[in-house]
C-alpha cells in the first residue's frame, strides 16, 4: 500500500458513514453549490440519513484533502 493510500484511509477512520458517501456530499456541495440540507435530502432521497451538521464538518475536514488530490504531482525535473 502506498503513502496516498495510507493517509486517505486515516483520514476517514472513525466515521459513521462510509468515505464514498462522505465524498459524494462533499463534492455536490462545493460543485454544485447546494446548500447543506439541499445535500441532506439529496441523501435522504438515497437512503442515506445524515445531518446537515454533519455535512457541514465533512467539508471543513475534506476538502483541503480533495484540493490536495486535485493538484497534479510535481516532480523535480533535474
Amino acid at each position: 500500500m502506498n503513502r496516498r493510500a495510507v493517509a486517505e484511509s486515516d483520514s476517514f477512520a472513525g466515521y459513521r458513514f462510509a468515505p464514498e458517501v462522505i465524498l459524494l456530499a462533499v463534492r455536490w456541495y462545493l460543485h454544485d453549490g447546494l446548500s447543506y440540507r439541499d445535500v441532506e435530502e439529496l441523501l435522504a432521497e438515497r437512503g442515506i440519513d445524515v445531518d446537515h451538521v454533519s455535512i457541514f464538518r465533512w467539508v471543513q475536514r475534506f476538502t483541503p484533502l480533495l484540493i490536495d488530490a486535485a493538484r497534479p504531482c510535481r516532480h523535480a525535473v533535474w
